[in-house]
């Protein structure tokens, strides 16, 4: 692709408004729409703010809405593009803005905190930890996250339902639920804490229907619904409707008290 003049819609504007503002900028071969942003804002718009750090596709920081859809856009090719097409920048739709594509997504950073650590086992020292790789398969596709909160923007509970909030951690960190909740060696359950159950009543993991849209933006691939997700919903009813498991739970928890 040799060079060109694309045309671009750019999202400008505040806390208080603000509305697209039509750019005609050059575009090389290779290039991506964070390059094509940083161009506009070298040559046309200095005020222009964006926020960015690697452009590698690892520190998740220039997330945006690239033609509607949730993007990284150090990791979008202009290439995918046709050249007779408009490509529209918006600042992710589920946050505040701060200011032209830079959002407020402190939202992010309060769900992570409500989410208990991982607990170590009782009587191992760092160093001491043994696992089988088989056994730790499933949870370590999650820690790929690289917090660029795509999915968090696109699900439509975070997105289209403020009042949801509150009660609802996201996609992202029911992953980090189900990731603890898999780990071989997470012993919450010893100090009383039920990871099933706070997915359920804490981090409101049923207002999750299951549409995969997270799964689709994920630039990491990570199978959210799949394989964090539905395994998590599947083991909260056990938790709470299968007989066998309630009384199993009651069992061991006599036995231990005894």
């Amino acid at each position: 692709m040799s060079g060109y003049q694309a045309r671009f819609k750019v999202w400008r504007g505040d806390v208080d408004g603000g509305g697209l503002e039509d750019y005609r900028v050059e575009v090389d071969e290779g290039e991506v729409v964070l390059d094509v942003i940083h161009r506009i804002q070298a040559t046309q718009a200095p005020d222009l703010a964006v926020r960015w750090n690697c452009k590698a596709g690892k520190c998740g920081s220039c997330s945006a809405e690239v033609n509607g859809r949730p993007r990284l856009m150090c990791m979008t090719r202009m290439s995918v593009f046709d050249r007779a097409e408009t490509v529209t920048v918006t600042p992710l739709r589920a946050f505040p803005v701060v200011r032209d594509l830079v959002t407020d997504v402190g939202f992010n950073y309060r769900k992570a905190r409500e989410v208990p650590a991982f607990v170590p086992p009782a009587g191992l020292g760092p160093g001491e930890y043994r696992m089988m790789q088989e056994d730790v398969d499933r949870p370590q596709e999650f820690r790929k996250c690289i917090e660029c909160f795509l999915c968090q923007d696109t699900c439509h509970v975070v997105r289209d339902h403020e009042e949801n909030k509150t009660a609802f951690a996201g996609p992202r960190f029911l992953m980090r639920v189900a990731e603890l909740d898999m780990h071989p060696l997470d012993a919450a359950a010893d100090t009383g804490l039920d990871r099933e159950r706070a997915a359920q009543e804490v981090h409101g993991l049923g207002y999750c229907n299951i549409t995969k849209c997270c799964t689709e933006v994920c630039p990491e691939g990570i199978k959210i619904t799949d394989n964090a997700l539905i395994p998590l919903k599947e083991r909260a009813v056990d938790r709470k409707y299968d007989p066998l498991v309630w009384l199993g739970s009651k069992i061991r928890r006599r036995g231990a008290g005894g």
